[in-house]
């Protein structure tokens, strides 16, 4: 008889999720995806219902998806279905399709086999500062005065990681303007002192980096001699992200969303992003689907990557450290050290390369953003400094 292990309710897509086991290696999940039905087309809305369920499942599971499209369409005519890497879905079923107004509900069964391999670095929580996008073309917000968007989207993507059940959290640094187009261009000549700021500021290892690059507004949709119909426009969204590591200073993820939207108000309306007015509308349910899947996205790409600490204070064999227990770290853990030595290739780059040394420390004291540490068998720690990195991999049981 099977029995649920979990729930997980995410209030933002309105999404649960049941985990199930059985004898067998494989895992049910029951997921409920939702979606808006927008000009009435009900074939998108169940599409894009049966692409949240899915979705939420195979991130929480581990999987990786090959082809999100693939499995939507697999699901609407019955094929066997097969995601990359980590799992394989053996079998969906559809449970139940429920309409309300102008959204639909569509609850999915999905039996999933995950791989006997797992990625280590699951086990720790991995932060990362969510920056406040750079809005490139300002003279584009003029129509609907909307001058702060970059602000606001930036603050509804972290709200929409924050809500996210996986081990990548977002910490909120979206209220501080930067400058980002260096880091986006092809010669990768920006500055690695930024990123280092908004790491030890953030206390986050990792650092999410964005750029809007397109909110232009196309044609009007009606016609101008209908004078009883209201303004319509169709309008751009276009956003760059880039994810880089603050201690090492590598671009781990980079990519690219492109979107178009109906903006249904008026052209010399002021329009103020941070209401439910805009959000509400089809332009602002269209960025807050791309938010989404770049959550999605993002907590893929950060699935394997390693969970790694700083020095912040040393006084005789007693250590802290910048890990706590919202990173998983635990009362009598034993962390490695190592030390930050950059390569220098024939360009004049700087390669980051980490010297693991032989030095160990157990955790004596946790609190949630740090821990104090001493040395093995109080043994001295020699040449060890402020900054050293704090490592996680290969820990003795």
């Amino acid at each position: 008889m099977k029995r649920i292990l979990s729930a997980i309710v995410i209030a933002t897509c309105w999404l649960s999720i049941s985990l199930f086991s059985s004898n067998t290696v494989a895992q049910w999940y029951e997921s409920t995806g939702h979606a808006s039905i927008k000009n009435n087309d009900i074939s998108a809305a169940k599409s894009a219902a049966i692409k949240d369920a899915i979705t939420q499942a195979l991130v929480f599971s581990g999987a990786r998806v090959s082809s999100m499209q693939t499995l939507v369409d697999g699901v609407l005519t019955q094929d066997l279905l097969k995601i990359k890497s980590h799992a394989e879905i053996q079998k969906i079923e559809m449970i139940s399709e429920d309409r309300k107004a102008d959204q639909l509900a569509i609850t999915l069964r999905l039996d999933i086999f995950p791989q006997q391999e797992h990625c280590p670095a699951n086990q720790f929580t991995k932060f990362v500062a969510i920056t406040q996008t750079q809005l490139n073309n300002r003279e584009q917000a003029k129509m609907g005065q909307i001058f702060d968007i970059n602000k606001a989207t930036s603050e509804a993507l972290y709200k929409t990681l924050n809500q996210s059940a996986m081990n990548a959290k977002p910490t909120a640094y979206f209220n501080f303007p930067i400058r980002v187009g260096e880091f986006f261009n092809q010669q990768y000549d920006y500055s690695n002192a930024l990123l280092e700021e908004i790491s030890s500021r953030s206390n986050s290892q990792y650092v999410l980096l964005s750029q809007i690059v397109d909110i232009s507004n196309g044609d009007k949709l009606n016609n101008s001699y209908a004078f009883w119909q209201d303004e319509t426009y169709q309008r751009s969204y276009k956003i760059d992200f880039a994810l880089f590591d603050g201690t090492t200073y590598e671009r781990l993820w980079q990519k690219s969303y492109r979107s178009q939207a109906i903006w249904p108000f008026k052209k010399t309306a002021i329009i103020d992003v941070f209401s439910d007015k805009f959000w509400s509308s089809d332009y602002g349910q269209n960025i807050a689907d791309i938010n989404q899947t770049v959550s999605y996205d993002l907590q893929a790409a950060m699935a394997c990557l390693e969970t790694q600490g700083k020095i912040l204070h040393i006084e005789n064999n007693k250590l802290i450290i910048n890990l706590g227990k919202a990173h998983g770290i635990e009362k009598g853990q034993r962390l490695n050290i190592a030390h930050h030595n950059y390569l220098t290739d024939a360009a004049g780059n700087k390669m980051p390369h980490l010297i693991t040394t032989l030095n160990q420390i157990q955790v004596e004291q946790v609190y949630q953003q740090s821990a104090v540490a001493v040395s093995i068998d109080q043994q001295p720690l020699p040449n060890i400094q402020i900054n050293d990195v704090v490592d996680l991999t290969n820990l003795e049981p």
